[in-house]
């Protein structure tokens, strides 16, 4: 490519942002954290697909956890999935699905999430 420009036809180069998550990427997260949520529970805590959320995604980028407002409790502070690129969401699922496959959970990629929703 470099010898192309030093032909004089030259190059172009384009910046862009990353693409962001996409839908399926979306449905197989909430597929996923549901699975986990159904079988696994968290220091005995059943968490919901939810916190689950917010505790996989704490442990990808590393965030903070604060006190709450009153004090009895804490907030992790962290990035939303919504914001998050295509690699970086693939870099969740991933995390999810290690995370799940080593403490036995048995993934059934949609089945869960249709339970989910209805």
């Amino acid at each position: 490519m470099l010898d192309e420009a030093a032909d004089g036809r030259g190059l172009k180069v384009t910046i862009q942002t990353a693409s962001l998550r996409n839908l399926s990427q979306n449905a197989a997260m909430w597929a996923a954290l549901t699975d986990v949520s159904e079988q696994l529970d968290w220091y005995g805590n059943k968490l919901t697909p939810e916190e689950w959320k917010d505790l996989l995604t704490a442990g990808l980028r590393k965030t903070k956890v604060v006190p709450n407002l009153d004090g009895s409790g804490f907030v992790i502070l962290g990035r939303r999935t919504s914001d998050m690129s295509i690699r970086e969401m693939g870099e969740l699922l991933e995390l999810i699905y290690a995370f799940g496959a080593e403490r036995g959970v048995k993934f059934g990629l949609g089945a869960a999430y249709g339970r989910r929703a209805a």
